[in-house]
C-alpha cells in the first residue's frame, strides 16, 4: 500500500504559478499533485480558494476554474474540519508552537495517518506528532 503524503496549500497555488520566476516550482509542485497518493484537508482547499481568487493576486483564478480545481483534487483523501481535528491541532499548536492553521493541518494530516507533510512554511525535517515536514523545493 502506498503512504499518503499531506500537501499543504503552498503546493497546491505553486502548482498553478504562471510566474516565470517560480517555474522549477510549478514543476515541482505539478509532479508531486499527479503522482495521485496525496492527502489534503477542507481547510486547505479552502485556504487555496481563498489565495487563488483573491482581486491583488498578480493572476487571479475565476471562481470556476478555482472550483473545477478544487472539485478535481477531492480524488484525493480529504479531511473535513472537525471537532477532534480542532482539538487535535489546540493540543499540537501548545506542544509544538505552531499557529493554529499550523497545527491544524499536522492534526489533519495525522488522522490521515500521512507520514509526510509537504509545505514550504514549516520547518523542513522537523517531526510532529509522527508527522516529518517536507519543503519540497529545498
Amino acid at each position: 500500500m502506498t503512504t499518503l503524503r499531506f500537501l499543504d496549500t503552498n503546493i497546491l497555488l505553486y502548482s498553478i504559478s504562471r510566474d516565470p520566476a517560480e517555474t522549477k516550482k510549478q514543476e515541482r509542485a505539478a509532479a508531486l499533485i499527479d503522482a495521485g497518493n496525496n492527502a489534503l484537508s477542507v481547510q486547505v482547499l479552502q485556504e487555496f480558494y481563498v489565495q487563488a481568487t483573491r482581486p491583488n493576486r498578480s493572476d487571479p483564478l475565476p471562481h470556476d476554474i478555482a472550483a473545477g480545481l478544487i472539485r478535481t483534487w477531492l480524488r484525493f483523501k480529504v479531511q473535513e474540519i472537525s471537532v477532534p481535528i480542532m482539538i487535535g491541532a489546540l493540543e499540537i499548536k501548545m506542544a509544538h508552537v505552531l499557529s493554529y492553521w499550523d497545527a491544524a493541518i499536522v492534526a489533519a494530516a495525522r488522522a490521515l495517518g500521512c507520514q509526510e507533510l509537504y509545505s514550504e512554511d514549516m520547518s523542513h525535517g522537523r517531526e510532529v506528532e509522527g508527522v516529518t515536514i517536507i519543503n519540497p523545493f529545498r
